[in-house]
């Protein structure tokens, strides 16, 4: 592996990447262009990418030459960082807009040519795989919304007192960037995408647990959470510098079709230090089910797809016809199924580690035809109940960690489920759900004991109940206080159906007495 080259810039603390990002805001809120953190967060996202993209090209070229070999860099000049945004009196005003915005412009060099954004549109890799594929996919999608030149000037000269050459910095940049990424979160509930807590994440990752040669799938990867826990998680299986290769180019895959997740997904994995994220901006489920064969499956698939969104007519004609619907987590359950390995040849069979709303597990109908098919081809051998409120405050759904496996089908579940901590009512968005509270089912999770916690049911008890996976804690009692809002009212009703019925039996009693 080449020799780190240390950064000489001086260091940017906390204190001050936190004041840079406060001070850009402020200025965007003085640009008409700019509608909310809708528009803002994009904005201050895409500087900061190009910024981002600079440095990591000073330093790629200053390893290639020490090694000895010449360097082509990704973006021409007048295109980098440095040659139109890194002078505080560089190009400004209408000009600095111009020569975003057109398709043909003045550059900074004064020479006329193609604009900014339409530059790195054009992009293409020399074989279909690099990072210049990357960057012209990202821009594709975006589009600068600033109208006033001198105060996007104003952005650029803070922008650029952040340094990502220093790998010191790394960390510091990283926390920054979780809080774009909650931000992000705050505005994605209304198209029912949950983005998943770190906690969960890590979770997740740490029992399915990915190994290197694996190919590692999340088709509805947002800003990339569980690609990059896994991206971790495969780091430390490294020895050689063909694992690195193998980390790099053969492991991790995701698909988004929304152009901001893209574009926060893709920084998030560069900046962890994956060189080409390898990322469809398309939606995972444009393919018709019959058409997906062995060379399109993996070996781990570990995702949150949205749930509470609805796909159009077009997207659900790619499913089985007994198996059509409109509920984005049903297909895209459907479309994991598919995507996993078989166990042929010697290999493994693949495995799933996977979000669903409570829904998914007492739902009939088309709902219940697809666990039908869970249970009869794969073993769904593990669900952990997750507590109220982990994902407050965009949704109050009770959800579930669903893992099974291809190859056998299930003959029984094991249930988890995960407590709030004690004297807990609820998460929040303050005090969400830490990963240390995760260590008591990560030591049952390799040595299974029922307890106060974990149960077991057979598959034979499930299909005789039409595949309803809403299975209770036998050992807990119903905590009315703590129950979700949803269930309590369907409590309630039982309940007073019950005693309607009840009053009936006593009349009609009555009745025959006085008959």
């Amino acid at each position: 592996m080449p020799k780190k080259v240390k950064s000489h810039q001086p260091m940017t603390t906390a204190q001050q990447l936190s004041s840079i990002i406060k001070s850009c805001r402020d200025i965007m809120r003085k640009d008409k262009g700019l509608n909310g953190d809708l528009d803002r967060l994009p904005m201050l996202t895409w500087v900061m990418f190009l910024k981002f993209l600079d440095d990591m090209e000073i330093l790629r070229a200053e390893e290639i030459k020490l090694a000895g070999r010449r360097y082509k860099p990704i973006i021409e000049p007048p295109y980098r960082w440095r040659d139109w945004a890194a002078k505080e009196d560089g190009i400004t005003g209408d000009d600095l807009i111009a020569f975003i915005n057109n398709d043909e412009a003045k550059g900074p060099d004064g020479k006329r040519g193609p604009g900014l954004f339409a530059y790195l549109r054009s992009l293409q890799g020399a074989n279909g795989g690099d990072r210049r594929d990357v960057i012209a996919t990202v821009f594709k999608g975006l589009n600068n919304r600033m109208l006033n030149g001198y105060l996007l000037r104003d952005i650029l000269n803070k922008i650029n007192g952040i340094h990502f050459t220093s790998s010191d910095e790394i960390h510091t940049i990283g926390y920054l960037y979780e809080s774009m990424l909650k931000e992000m979160r705050d505005t994605a509930g209304d198209s029912g995408e949950f983005y998943t807590p770190r906690a969960v994440v890590k979770f997740m990752v740490k029992v399915i647990d990915p190994r290197l040669g694996e190919t590692i799938l999340d088709p509805a990867c947002g800003t990339g959470g569980f690609l990059v826990e896994a991206f971790e998680h495969l780091k430390t299986q490294c020895k050689r510098t063909e694992d690195f290769r193998k980390l790099q180019e053969e492991a991790l895959y995701g698909t988004e079709a929304k152009p901001l997740p893209y574009l926060l997904c893709q920084m998030n994995l560069m900046l962890h230090g994956l060189e080409y994220p390898q990322i469809d901006p398309l939606n995972a489920l444009r393919f018709p089910l019959n058409e997906i064969g062995d060379k399109d499956r993996v070996d781990t698939v570990l995702t949150n797809p949205p749930f509470g969104g609805e796909e159009e007519k077009g997207i659900q004609n790619n499913f089985p016809e007994d198996k059509k619907t409109s509920e984005t987590a049903l297909l895209f359950l459907q479309l994991i199924m598919r995507k996993l390995r078989r166990p042929v040849g010697g290999k493994k069979p693949g495995r799933c580690g996977i979000v669903v709303p409570n829904g998914t597990l007492f739902g009939d109908g088309v709902c219940a035809r697809i666990k039908e098919e869970l249970l009869k081809d794969f073993n769904l051998h593990t669900i952990v109940r997750l507590p109220n409120g982990v994902f407050a405050p965009y949704t109050g759904i009770p959800t579930n960690l669903l893992f099974f496996e291809r190859g056998r089908s299930t003959k029984e579940i094991w249930y988890y489920e995960q407590p709030l901590p004690e004297g807990r009512k609820n998460y929040t968005k303050t005090q969400p759900i830490q990963f240390e509270e995760f260590e008591d089912c990560i030591k049952w999770w390799d040595n299974r004991r029922k307890n106060g916690q974990a149960w077991k049911v057979k598959a034979e008890d499930i299909i005789a109940n039409n595949y309803n996976l809403d299975i209770k804690n036998p050992n807990a009692k119903e905590d009315f206080e703590h129950m979700p809002p949803e269930r309590l009212v369907e409590d309630i009703v039982k309940k007073e159906q019950r005693i309607l019925d009840i009053m009936a039996e006593i009349r009609q009693a009555l009745a025959a007495q006085k008959a």
